[in-house]
């Protein structure tokens, strides 16, 4: 598939792409061995501030030990 560069130096993107991606509006943009990488971003709210996520935390029940164990239990090496 081809991407189309304007005069404007913005690319359009073939619809079978965008397709592909229906909820996203937001890409990041890198470059890798000369390549263009794109990756779909979801932005948060501003209001999603570390006191916020606390809340939703205890609301969910999930205490700092289950945390803790959580980090323990993903360091674990693998067999």
């Amino acid at each position: 598939m081809l991407a189309k560069k304007t005069s404007k130096n913005q690319l359009t993107l073939p619809k079978e792409i965008v397709k592909t991606f229906p909820d996203t509006e937001y890409f990041d943009v890198s470059i890798k061995d000369r390549k263009i990488i794109l990756l779909p971003v979801r932005i948060t709210p501003a209001d999603m501030t570390l006191e916020g996520i606390r809340d939703k935390m205890e609301k969910l029940g999930v205490t700092g030990k289950d945390v803790a164990d959580a980090v323990r239990w993903a360091r674990k090496k693998k067999r």
